[in-house]
């Protein structure tokens, strides 16, 4: 199947190959003709599995058969749970929408930075890709207007919930029209967003395209590596000198170590940033943008950081520490590997972890092959 067969413009698909974008994953065969059709869709997929083109390319279509947006009512709505993803979001709309004969503003906003700028770039804005407070913060400012919204998304939505935005959520949806189309995409069907879907959603189109509890990737090549505690910072530079690793992301437990295990790295010549949530959003959004164009080649991040970091071919994903549960393990080595590319994921494990990665293992349905750092060839232990 090809993108042409799924009722695509011209422009569309040009922009689409443009963006290497071959052939349409199993959750952008389903939903973007069902999302052309004026359908609400049901999606539960996860991170990585091209959903977020499944909505971009259609709400795309959609929006170019009609006269520009008047003033500050907006006609299209993203909710997203974090600052990253709204980003990331926003940038796959403009990117799919360079092609277009009729130019459609797009615009992200979120907290942690200054509300000014964000509210006077809302003018002539069509497609607003938002966290739930800031979009709250700039309804009771009068900057945007909800009442003509014809498409609402909701991306993540078991995280915006997690995340306790429940209760704004339903004031937004509250400000929206009765008359409008409703996307759903969530990784897990929890009874709060069952709730959401009864409420929202009127007969939607249900797609599922996730792996089964307990499945990871089959393109992600896992390792695991015994390694004494006061060596894990030496073994690490060791690895990402011997694997000449170009990109690779590195996940920590805390703030604290997220900055020391970047500090560290940048005082032995390895050019690494830290992100996480104590950082300022300028600081995140610069480390990210650096991070994903190979300016720095080191990522280092904490779990709620994460969110959001989409990166169609990241090669290598490191536990320094592992997480607390399976399910964040899976999470986290599925940054690499996504939508078909191979991966690699290599976890740092102390005596102390053993048990835990036993745990995580047996969780995961999978055996992770366990190396002694001490007998790799040339690592000295400093």
């Amino acid at each position: 199947m090809s993108f042409a067969s799924l009722g695509l413009s011209e422009p569309l698909l040009k922009a689409a190959a443009a963006q290497q974008y071959t052939q349409p994953y199993p959750i952008q065969q389903e939903a973007i003709p069902a999302i052309l059709r004026g359908k609400d869709i049901m999606g539960i997929a996860q991170t990585g599995s091209g959903k977020t083109a499944s909505f971009v390319l259609p709400i795309l279509q959609q929006i170019q058969g009609k006269p520009a947006a008047k003033n500050r009512r907006i006609r299209v709505l993203v909710l997203v749970p974090t600052r990253e993803l709204a980003v990331q979001v926003n940038e796959v709309f403009k990117a799919l929408g360079q092609q277009l004969p009729r130019k459609v503003k797009t615009l992200a906003v979120y907290g942690g930075v200054s509300i000014n700028p964000q509210m006077m770039q809302l003018q002539g804005t069509e497609i607003l890709v938002a966290t739930p407070g800031r979009l709250l913060d700039l309804v009771s400012s009068k900057a945007v207007q909800l009442s003509e919204v014809e498409t609402l998304v909701l991306d993540e939505a078991d995280k915006m919930l997690n995340m306790g935005f429940e209760e704004e959520m339903h004031k937004i949806f509250a400000l929206l029209p009765a008359r409008r189309q409703n996307i759903l995409f969530s990784a897990t069907l929890s009874n709060n967003i069952e709730d959401i879907k009864e409420n929202l959603l009127q007969d939607p189109v249900k797609i599922e395209v996730h792996a089964e509890e307990g499945v990871t990737p089959e393109q992600i090549e896992q390792l695991a590596y015994h390694v004494d505690p006061e060596k894990k910072g030496p073994f690490l530079r060791y690895l990402i000198r011997r694997e000449n690793m170009q990109q690779v992301l590195i996940f920590v437990s805390s703030t604290r170590t997220a900055d020391n295990v970047a500090e560290k790295l940048n005082k032995n010549g390895i050019q690494a940033a830290a992100m996480h949530s104590k950082k300022s959003q300028g600081a995140r959004t610069e480390a990210l943008i650096k991070f994903k164009s190979g300016k720095v080649p080191v990522l280092v991040a904490t779990d709620l950081a994460s969110r959001g970091i989409d990166i169609q071919s990241l090669p290598y994903v490191i536990n320094y520490e592992l997480p607390r549960s399976p399910k964040d393990y899976v999470h986290r080595i599925g940054r690499t590997g996504r939508a078909g590319a191979s991966g690699k994921a290599i976890s740092l494990i102390t005596p102390e972890d053993q048990h835990h990665f036993k745990i995580i293992q047996k969780k995961m349905g999978k055996r992770v092959e366990m190396l002694d750092s001490n007998s790799e060839p040339g690592f000295t232990g400093s």
